[in-house]
């Protein structure tokens, strides 16, 4: 089964000059409403950074309680609904919606977004096969970190449009979630530096 990533463009207002060799910093605020792995989340973080890799960012991981201590030009929030643990026994649960979605305010969009933990454990189960249980936590970061990659390259490069191939695309399957590799198209990759170029 796929499921779409739903998106609108987000604002980000990034200062990005001339492309010097210095990555640009974005501050990424994640926001839990239910429990989390800590193992799943490490894992997505260092997934996120195979996938951005070359794009000329550096991201800066920071709490609600963090962030709000400190002044950042350049902030996403991230919110995580339901459950953000892959528990062994498949339960019933309803897999219709979005992975994730971006929000806007009359028509403007806004530096948020939302992942439904829920769905996205849903739809890694419909590939998985015994032996991954054992390494549920890595694949469950891998996961999130392709979901909140799609989001992000909406958000930085302001656009709605999907691509016909990566995290990019306008559904991933559970098998494309857990896959041992799912990276950016090229064409996404120079979108992201020509938009550090502007």
């Amino acid at each position: 089964m796929r499921f779409a990533l739903s998106c609108v463009p987000l604002l980000v207002t990034l200062t990005m000059g001339a492309r010097a060799s210095t990555p640009e910093r974005l501050t990424v605020v994640l926001d839990f409403t239910g429990p989390h792995s800590a193992r799943s989340i490490q894992e997505m973080k260092n997934e996120l950074r195979v996938i951005l890799d070359g794009a000329g960012l550096e991201l800066d991981w920071r709490s609600p309680e963090e962030a709000s201590q400190i002044s950042a030009d350049n902030l996403v929030v991230v919110r995580f609904n339901g459950t953000c643990i892959l528990e062994p026994v498949p339960y019933l649960y309803d897999e219709r919606g979005p992975l994730a979605f971006t929000h806007a305010s009359a028509g403007e969009p806004l530096p948020f977004s939302e992942v439904a933990c829920d769905t996205v454990t849903s739809s890694m189960r419909s590939a998985m096969v015994g032996g991954d249980y054992k390494k549920a936590d890595l694949l469950l970061g891998r996961a999130l970190g392709r979901v909140v990659a799609h989001e992000l390259v909406h958000m930085l490069t302001r656009s709605a449009e999907h691509s016909r191939a990566g995290v990019e695309k306008k559904a991933l399957s559970g098998s494309e979630l857990i896959a041992d590799h799912l990276r950016l198209s090229h064409q996404d990759l120079l979108k992201l530096q020509q938009d550090h170029k502007e």
